[in-house]
């Protein structure tokens, strides 16, 4: 569906994006990096706003810079400061938002309200809304052309625990039918959904693959133990941890060992995050 082909984007003497490779299919990519890692950089020549300095984007074959529109009407787009107009209930902001897209479909509109779970707060002003009834909004108008693609830029920012894990159950549902990119630096908004995960660090793409892929590389490095001060400085000097949790005068850690760092410890299952930071520690160490 959507492939990227040695991919470079500079600014000036900045690289953003270096020589990036990818193949996407239906189904949830988190696309994950610290900021600075071009992530944003990639979003924006796939939405078409910018253009490869070298290298092709291409949408079902077709190169979408020589062909924009090939894959403008087939995206659904969620920025991360998405805003709304004060004065305009949600489906007036629907309405309009229909209208820049050609969607003359009025029942779209009805059903996209629903599937946010929208449709009782549909006539209300939509700068009352709260954070996450905000994004579900910004979704809602994303899928109003029905797109292939939908790329949302680090959706849960600000949003409170409750509506963070309203909003991945949306996302991941949206991910049966279409192509969903989540870009995040929060490894935990994507851990439940994503069907793949691609790495980016200084614009280069460091890893891509199944979160069970991942998983089971850092299977058997990861280890936890109590320790008090001086040995956790010790350790924390020259080993990679991962976790340290205060108890009292002791230090409860997780740390990534090849072996157990010492007799007291017991090896642990990774969360992904952990075992991300335990791919790229092993990678750099190697």
């Amino acid at each position: 569906m959507l492939s990227i082909h040695h991919v470079t984007k500079t600014y000036g003497k900045v690289t953003a994006v270096d020589d990036l490779s990818l193949e996407l299919k239906p189904g949830v990519v988190g696309l994950i990096g610290h900021n600075g890692a071009g992530k944003t950089s990639l979003m924006q020549m796939i939405v078409t706003l910018t253009k490869p300095t070298s290298g092709r984007i291409e949408f079902n074959g077709v190169d979408i810079a020589k062909r924009p529109d090939a894959i403008r009407t087939r995206l659904g787009f969620l920025p991360q400061d998405f805003g709304v107009y004060p004065h305009l209930t949600a489906r007036e902001f629907l309405r309009y938002f229909a209208a820049l897209k050609g969607v003359a479909d009025g029942g779209r509109i009805q059903h996209l309200l629903e599937k946010v779970n929208l449709h009782e707060h549909a006539d209300r002003l939509a700068a009352t809304f709260s954070g996450g009834m905000r994004q579900r909004l910004g979704i809602a108008q994303a899928l109003l052309n029905d797109p292939d693609i939908l790329i949302v830029d680090e959706p849960t920012a600000g949003l409170d625990p409750g509506e963070r894990l309203r909003f991945r159950h949306l996302l991941a549902e949206i991910g049966f039918e279409k192509l969903v990119i989540v870009s995040t630096h929060i490894v935990s908004d994507i851990e439940n959904m994503a069907q793949q995960i691609a790495v980016m660090k200084a614009g280069k793409l460091i890893a891509f693959s199944t979160p069970e892929t991942i998983l089971a590389s850092a299977r058997g490095q990861v280890w936890e133990l109590s320790v008090d001060a001086p040995s956790y400085a010790e350790l924390a000097a020259s080993k990679k941890v991962l976790q340290a949790q205060r108890e009292g005068d002791r230090y409860l850690l997780r740390l990534v060992q090849g072996s157990a760092p010492s007799p007291g410890a017991r090896q642990v299952e990774p969360s992904l995050e952990e075992a991300l930071m335990t791919s790229q520690y092993l990678a750099q160490a190697a």
